[in-house]
């Protein structure tokens, strides 16, 4: 057996999902090994929260779920509990907390995992470079030093630097000559202070997802407008007119209101069970027989759920509104921005049944746990993988929506005037010297302020990061295929361009898409993976195997 004293661990990244890799860790540590010397690099002030649930960050940025769904697992450690029995007070199951606040919570159970016996923590303020096998271990070069060796190495580096796509990086160069302002949705509290020049100007918004309306509420009600009754109230300081735009110009359709709306689709415990085993299937099946395992378990339940919630209940449409899905997502849905959203509004505050589509969203939105269950732990083909990830990434646009409450500020900020989504349907642009033109059906505006909204997608290719960079030069890191992230077994053990195991470097998190399946959940960053990855530390540095505490 491997001697304790020798066993040491570095983690790369320290946001939520290397907290839950730890915890999980320090819950499935036998006693006999503790502690265990742990060494996490991370440069950003935030442990534990990182970017996207910054503390600091502006409290406009919202959670996309409300508090009664937010199921990140309590701490087998510490005394924080869930993240309901932490917050103070009584709260409303129903409220869409700021993302500051899930960012408290979670460095307050990084102050308990530093207080636990398991683990002995060293934080480093610096960003790995690069990182190489060294016998049967690993070292890292961060700043000027190296460091280790180490038994393991945990990458979980979230989204790091991309190159820009070609759109991008032609308006980079544009603004770098001309002046004209480019900025980036995030961090949201600096692009909250930029707005401040932007009064009486029109800006631009590329992205018509969840991350527009966060930078739709640092363009108005952090600029001192209220919403009132339905209405919206100006200050006086936002920019006079607002652009936004995307691909097809259609806002994502909001989460049902209330509790009691979203029971309405609400799958049985058998029909949960057979999703489970067909998911199951699917991941280790040809595409043609993954899809048709993945639409038996999904069809008798939007037809029971859609009837139940007032649908017409037409077996038909549901199968050919799933072939259309499989193939062209989005292409179903009838009438410009406006329809959809006020459509969407009807449908989450059910005033109106449902639509198939908005229906199979809720379904699928119940069963992530599922869904990553049968998918991540699989040996997937390629060709299967991006069949099931493009399904899941489709309805997105219903399983991931914002709160009715956003769509409703988007659209009193129409009714405004404000907000004009007559070029929101993937305009023609064109560079000018003030900004940039769009077109569309023969209108044009001119925006002397643009902004990025698009989160880039986990392609393994565009990473700039050097130490992602060097791991894939060196044939360590490899893409699950063309436009898609990392390769790696069920515990996150990274698979090289032979598809060989680099023992002891693993990789969890979004950038690992192919490998694993929707990832950009809070919730899995407390979930199965971390606790796969977790017994495969244990069981590889020779620790007997225990149960949690």
């Amino acid at each position: 057996m491997q001697s304790q004293a020798k066993s040491r661990i570095a983690v790369v990244g320290f946001g939520p999902r290397g907290l839950g890799a730890l915890e999980a860790l320090a819950a499935r540590l036998p006693h006999a090994w503790h502690p265990l010397a742990v060494e996490i690099f991370e440069p950003f002030p935030a442990r534990g929260a990182g970017p996207n649930f910054d503390p600091a960050e502006s409290p406009f940025c919202r959670l996309n779920i409300p508090l009664r769904d937010i199921d990140i697992r309590p701490p087998d450690i510490g005394a924080c509990g869930s993240f309901a029995d932490w917050l103070p007070g009584p709260v409303d199951p129903d409220v869409f907390p700021p993302r500051t606040e899930i960012g408290r919570y979670l460095e307050a159970r990084v102050r308990d995992l530093c207080k636990d016996k398991a683990l002995s923590l060293t934080f480093h303020a610096d960003h790995v470079l690069a990182a190489e096998q060294v016998g049967t271990g690993w070292r890292m070069k961060a700043g000027d030093a190296w460091h280790g060796p180490y038994d393991e190495v945990l990458l979980t580096v979230g989204q790091p630097k991309v190159s820009p796509d070609d759109q991008l990086a032609e308006w980079q160069a544009h603004a770098d000559e001309t002046g004209a302002a480019l900025a980036d949705a995030y961090p949201a509290r600096d692009l909250a202070r930029r707005t401040e020049d932007w009064t009486g100007k029109t800006v631009a918004i590329r992205g018509l997802a969840l991350s527009a309306f966060d930078v739709l509420r640092v363009l108005t009600e952090a600029q001192g407008g209220r919403f009132v009754d339905g209405v919206y109230i100006p200050s006086g300081r936002e920019p006079a007119r607002i652009l936004p735009f995307s691909l097809d110009g259609r806002p994502p359709f909001p989460k049902p209101e209330t509790e009691g709306i979203d029971a309405l689709f609400e799958p049985t415990e058998a029909e949960t069970g057979c999703f489970q085993d067909h998911i199951a299937r699917a991941a280790a099946a040809d595409p043609g027989t993954a899809r048709e395992l993945i639409g038996a378990a999904l069809l008798p339940v939007l037809e029971r759920i859609w009837k139940k919630a007032g649908g017409a209940a037409d077996k038909a449409a549901i199968e050919d509104w799933l072939r259309t899905e499989w193939t062209d997502p989005g292409t179903q849905e009838i009438g410009g921005p406006e329809k959809i959203l006020h459509d969407g509004i009807a449908m989450a505050e059910g005033r109106v049944p449902p639509g198939i589509g908005y229906t199979a969203g809720q379904v699928w939105r119940k069963w992530q746990d599922s869904l990553r269950s049968g998918f991540n732990p699989a040996d997937t083909a390629p060709e299967t993988a991006e069949l099931i990830i493009g399904f899941d990434e489709g309805l997105k646009r219903y399983s991931y929506g914002p709160p009715v409450s956003f769509s409703h500020e988007l659209a009193a900020l129409i009714r405004a005037g404000i907000v004009d989504p007559g070029l929101s349907a993937d305009p023609g642009i064109e560079l000018v010297s003030n900004g940039w033109k769009l077109s569309a059906d023969g209108r044009e505006a001119v925006a002397e302020v643009m902004i990025d909204a698009v989160l880039p997608s986990p392609d393994l290719s565009i990473v700039t990061d050097p130490l992602v960079t060097g791991l894939v030069s060196d044939g360590r890191l490899s893409p699950v295929a063309d436009g898609m992230g990392a390769r790696t077994t069920a515990d996150g053990t990274v698979l090289g361009t032979d598809g060989t195991q680099s023992r002891g470097l693993t990789f969890l998190g979004r950038l690992a898409l192919g490998s694993v399946i929707a990832a950009d959940s809070l919730q899995d960053c407390f979930g199965a993976a971390a606790s796969r990855w977790a017994l495969g530390v244990i069981a590889r540095i020779g620790a007997p195997r225990t149960g949690d505490r």
